[in-house]
């Protein structure tokens, strides 16, 4: 999907989702099941929606989950502007899904594992020596990463542990900013494990989701804004604000919120008693993402119409949200620190220290971030809108 020639990305696409297609009804039924099942506790423990239902081990108010939503649909014209800059930087008369990730930088940048160790530690600089050192200990001394490609290693990339031990990250890291990116990723959801197993007792030494992608986020989103500021190859730049709106974004702040979208309606077709069929569903998602991309981008109704089935995160009910939440409670926080508000440091260190020793808005309040309001949401469309026009200044 990153292949330079289109024929290469447009074969790869079509292939994978025509086998999905090929076994859209197993697909659909599977999913249906789930989502019957969810409407069955609903009812059984006398929630009014499956939604309030999900929410309620966090505490989360379903305002969390709506202003998410109202927010990325107020927003959307500025997808389609990145689009539509995209579109005009691969040179082409129209674009599709499958040229989301097409590389727009002309040379790609390359870097070592331990010069992305440099980068990552300079950006957290704002959060003291000691997050620093334990950092730069667990990367570059301790084996905290399986960084090296090898045959049979699966994709993706991870953070995992247990409390007595020290974090462990799989990836493979393919000396390029993406690799970087997925790296200061990982790294976040590691210190918030490590500082949390260090001041939590056994019980509140777990954290949720909902807080997880934000520790993650947030060390991207220092990253990018060091990096921004310090580096002065063209190409590095364009490479790196690809990763960013293209990478992470697109993925967390696009195809998550669409599939939240898709994932609410569904529900609700349930909770009404409305049968869920393949064609339904997929119909469905190819209108979600018609409008998502917006009239400029060819939708290929079909195959985009599959995308739903391949996010096995939709069989673990209301979900993908958190991504969404998790990107922006992220970006608030980073925005704290960049602009160096007062107490910043503190709180988030505060924040990653706390474990499940409180339920997941109030720790983020705490933080400095409110996510019952769409303040949060709105700043990260800010930054992302400042990305995109320096993306727009750098490919002419």
């Amino acid at each position: 999907m990153e292949h330079p020639d289109r024929k290469v990305r447009e074969t790869a696409f079509n292939s994978y989702h025509d086998k999905h297609i090929e076994f859209k009804n197993t697909l659909a039924t599977n999913l249906s099941n789930s989502i019957s099942a969810n409407v069955f506790n609903m009812r059984a423990r006398k929630f009014n929606t499956t939604l309030s239902a999900s929410l309620f081990n966090n505490n989360v108010p379903e305002e969390v989950f709506h202003n998410l939503i109202d927010t990325f649909k107020k927003n959307l014209p500025v997808w389609h502007r990145y689009f539509e800059i995209r579109r005009k930087a691969l040179g082409l008369k129209e674009i599709q899904y499958f040229d989301m990730w097409a590389p727009i930088a002309k040379k790609k940048t390359t870097l070592t594992y331990e010069k992305a160790v440099d980068y990552i530690s300079d950006s957290l600089a704002p959060l003291g020596k000691d997050y620093v050192n334990t950092l730069r200990q667990g990367t570059l001394k301790d084996r905290w990463v399986d960084s090296t490609v090898n045959q049979g290693k699966m994709n993706g990339a991870f953070s995992y542990g247990a409390p007595k031990t020290h974090p462990f990250i799989m990836m493979s890291f393919t000396d390029d900013i993406g690799s970087m990116s997925t790296l200061a990723h990982e790294l976040g959801h590691s210190m918030h494990s490590y500082l949390t197993w260090q001041n939590q007792p056994l019980a509140y030494s777990n954290y949720s989701l909902f807080v997880a992608e934000v520790a993650s986020n947030f060390n991207q989103a220092m990253m990018r804004g060091h990096l921004l500021k310090t580096i002065t190859d063209k190409n590095f730049l364009i490479s790196l604000i690809e990763e960013a709106v293209g990478g992470n974004f697109f993925r967390y702040f696009f195809q998550m919120p669409t599939l939240a979208r898709f994932e609410l309606e569904t529900h609700q077709r349930a909770e009404r008693g409305e049968p869920l069929t393949a064609d339904s569903m997929q119909n469905l998602m190819a209108d979600l993402f018609t409008e998502g991309f917006g009239p400029k981008v060819k939708i290929d109704r079909p195959r985009v119409g599959m995308v739903w089935s391949t996010f096995s995160h939709l069989f673990a009910d209301y979900y993908v949200y958190q991504y969404a939440t998790g990107i922006s409670g992220a970006h608030a926080l980073s925005g704290r620190i960049l602009r160096g508000e007062p107490n910043a440091v503190e709180n988030y260190l505060g924040f990653l220290k706390s474990g499940s020793s409180v339920y997941p808005l109030d720790v983020l309040n705490k933080a400095g971030v409110d996510l019952t309001t769409p303040k949060a949401v709105e700043e990260t469309f800010a930054v992302m809108e400042g990305y995109i026009d320096r993306l727009e200044e750098l490919v002419g």
